[in-house]
């Protein structure tokens, strides 16, 4: 295989509708470093077609008759090697995004995003970036529920206790949105020291990437004002 063709992100769509998958794959075929290897119309048919078609990046709705976008994502990245997921959604999906999110989902897009966009945000996620919208992600989280939040506080600030006080700080900086970069100028740290420090994180938490890590900060109130 020539180095053109290992470069290629392979995508499967999965969603009910035959017309919004139509329309994904179209979007998606624009790009010569994209190449849709699979559709499906259920999360049913996503295991399988995983292990057939091997793709780095699935396209998952939410809202599916058989087996929704949440449990096939859970399911997934539940395994090894598995493909990165990015879901579908809209703003009345508030909770399940962070379920999806939790369940080691690379984020989240709402359907009407422009393709140019959906496009960068699978090139993203195979190069290893969550796609994060902050602006987003703050409306997800000020609206879960309540009765939830002292006990997921107290959840959260346990597995917290792992890390050391740089790697909280860092763990604390990833929370706010800031690029290894601006954590870096922040602590006063290389770029290079500050990626250690996240995959030590990662490793000691046993995260999957950096949605992780701030959802985890906010569950923890590290975040607060």
């Amino acid at each position: 295989m020539t180095e053109s063709e290992t470069s290629v992100v392979g995508v499967l769509v999965v969603d009910d509708d035959p017309l919004v998958r139509a329309g994904l794959v179209m979007m998606l075929g624009g790009g010569q470093d994209i190449r849709v290897v699979g559709e499906a119309g259920d999360g049913a048919e996503v295991l399988h077609l995983v292990d057939r078609l091997a793709p780095d990046v699935v396209l998952m709705d939410i809202r599916m008759p058989t087996t929704d976008g949440l449990s096939a994502t859970e399911t997934l990245r539940a395994r090894e090697h598995a493909p990165e997921v990015i879901v579908l959604t809209t703003f009345d999906a508030d909770e399940h995004v962070l379920r999806a999110l939790r369940a080691g989902a690379a984020g989240f897009l709402l359907k009407d995003t422009p393709p140019a966009e959906i496009v960068a945000a699978v090139r993203q996620v195979a190069g290893g970036r969550p796609v994060l919208s902050p602006s987003v992600t703050q409306r997800l989280i000020d609206r879960v529920a309540d009765s939830e939040q002292d006990r997921r506080r107290a959840r959260a600030l346990e597995q917290l206790e792992s890390l050391n006080e740089r790697e909280r700080a860092v763990a604390v900086a990833v929370g706010h949105g800031r690029s290894n970069a601006e954590i870096g100028a922040t602590l006063y740290l290389s770029v290079p020291t500050v990626k250690t420090h996240v995959s030590n994180i990662l490793t000691k938490l046993g995260l999957n990437n950096r949605v992780q890590i701030a959802l985890l900060t906010h569950d923890a109130g590290l975040l607060d004002p």
